[in-house]
């Protein structure tokens, strides 16, 4: 007698938009992954950082700047939807409005770290991102007071709450001092 195993059913991106309202959740090679809510602080971090890319690229035009747990493709079939907390994607990448998952990598992701995020995972997150086609990463991290500036999956800096957050890029002009992003 031989025992036939069947394969989940994996979801595709489209497929999960059409579920609608699933919570807070990622696609990960086709399986919806849960998470957990963030707290105020990352919410709070969230918002100043949302607020000050806004105001930069609202005065200059070259893209849009997208928050709020906006999900992502890093990888078709079976398909990967992250979701980042703050990301600009320039028009040139997005020539319209974006209103659906972003398909196209955004110039810059900045995830938030919260306390039951571990290093594994963000590893993974930032190396699916730059596979994507991402170029920048910023990794905010509350505790430490410091942000991780990721220029490729290996090669970063680490600035502390002294130094100045500026953008690169499409982005340059863009500053942020860290004291302000951190302050109490």
């Amino acid at each position: 007698m031989s025992v036939v195993l069947e394969k989940p059913t994996l979801l595709t991106g489209e497929a999960l938009l059409e579920l609608g309202d699933v919570g807070r959740a990622e696609l990960i090679q086709g399986e919806l992954v849960q998470m957990s809510p963030t707290q105020a602080e990352h919410g709070m971090l969230e918002a100043l950082l949302t607020a000050t890319l806004y105001t930069f690229v609202a005065r200059h035009q070259p893209g849009w700047v997208v928050s709020g747990e906006v999900g992502i493709y890093t990888r078709r079939m079976p398909d990967t939807v992250r979701t980042v907390d703050v990301a600009f994607i320039s028009r040139t990448r997005q020539p319209k409005r974006p209103t659906t998952f972003l398909t196209a990598a955004p110039e810059l992701v900045v995830e938030i770290v919260s306390p039951s995020d571990r290093w594994e995972g963000i590893r993974q997150k930032i190396a699916e991102y730059f596979t994507a086609g991402v170029e920048r990463v910023w990794i905010v991290e509350p505790g430490a007071r410091k942000v991780l500036v990721f220029r490729s999956i290996t090669e970063f800096s680490e600035l502390g709450e002294d130094d100045v957050l500026r953008g690169e890029g499409v982005l340059s002009g863009f500053e942020l001092p860290l004291a302000e992003l951190f302050a109490e």
